[in-house]
């Protein structure tokens, strides 16, 4: 028992480590746009349309309501990685989750028969 409880600990504290390592993270979706202006004259609307862009746009919910900004190529960069980011932070959290159920599945197994090692 005590040899799977100190390798759960281990798992846990290994899970800390990556912990440390991520950088800034965000919610949110990251998309290429390219759109059309509806001007009759404009390089968007001939035949084949050339259209305009593209454009980076992040957007998130905040407060229930879809929120976009326009970024640059440079910030999209940014928000790329931070994204991903907020993607392993949850995987981590979700790892966190599982060994620690399983810690106590373990513990609570030993409360009920002390005898039992």
């Amino acid at each position: 028992m005590t040899s799977r409880l100190e390798h759960y600990e281990n798992q846990y504290r290994e899970l800390l480590g990556e912990l440390q390592g991520l950088g800034f993270i965000s919610p949110g979706t990251l998309v290429l746009r390219e759109t059309s202006c509806g001007n009759p004259r404009c390089r968007c609307m001939g035949d084949p349309p050339s259209f305009h862009g593209p454009y980076y746009q992040w957007s998130t919910k905040v407060n229930n309501k879809t929120v976009s900004r326009r970024l640059s190529a440079d910030e999209a960069e940014l928000f790329q990685d931070w994204i991903a980011n907020r993607g392993e932070l949850q995987r981590i959290i979700a790892e966190m989750q599982e060994v620690s159920a399983k810690a106590g599945e373990l513990l609570l197994g030993q409360i009920g028969n002390p005898g039992k090692t």
